[in-house]
């Protein structure tokens, strides 16, 4: 065992000094961004990451996205009206549909208070749009003017709108966040 434990050590030292051997094009200090364009990249010991930072959204760009996205919820608000469910389903994103999809998760919401009282149990996510998606979302009240948007990333966004609470309070209400894919936006988690 002692033979083999000797032998052992050259090889897990080599094999840590070739592992952390540092990339000199890369090397800097982590604590200072290298920025181009809209993103910043801040390199940690072991990885790269890149910022967004919406500041640098141009005005232009703000006001396409914006209009965009206020068509989106027009067409999103009429599939709701009309609960189209096959519709609504080409509006999200493959990963929303997989959350939504998921036996674990529509068991969770089923076992929320309030489905608990109304003795709903989801099995599909057909049963989510029509049991809690429809009813939690009345696009009536959503004035499109209204609806504005936050940068999360160049291809993602966080939709709003502000009401008038019933003690004259303006409150800012998230609609959807929502991811530009293939040039389509679709509702993400």
């Amino acid at each position: 065992m002692g033979r083999k434990l000797i032998l052992l050590i050259p090889i897990l030292a080599a094999i840590m000094v070739f592992s952390c051997k540092s990339n000199p094009a890369t090397r800097h200090d982590p604590s200072a961004p290298i920025t181009e364009g809209t993103k910043t990249t801040v390199t940690h010991p072991a990885q790269i990451v890149e910022v967004f930072n919406p500041a640098t959204v141009s005005k232009e760009y703000h006001s396409t996205t914006r209009a965009e996205v206020q068509q989106f919820i027009q067409r999103l608000n009429q599939i709701i009206r009309a609960r189209n469910y096959s519709a609504w389903r080409e509006t999200l994103s493959q990963e929303y549909i997989d959350t939504y999809s998921s036996p674990a998760r529509l068991r969770e919401i089923s076992e929320q208070p309030a489905m608990k009282m109304a003795n709903i149990t989801l099995r599909n996510l057909n049963d989510y749009f029509t049991r809690v998606f429809v009813p939690s979302r009345n696009p009536d009240r959503i004035q499109i003017d209204n609806v504005d948007i936050e940068f999360i990333s160049e291809y993602r966004v966080r939709a709003f709108t502000t009401r008038v609470n019933n003690v004259n309070q303006e409150v800012r209400e998230i609609l959807y966040d929502l991811e530009k894919i293939n040039d389509t936006w679709k509702i993400i988690n």
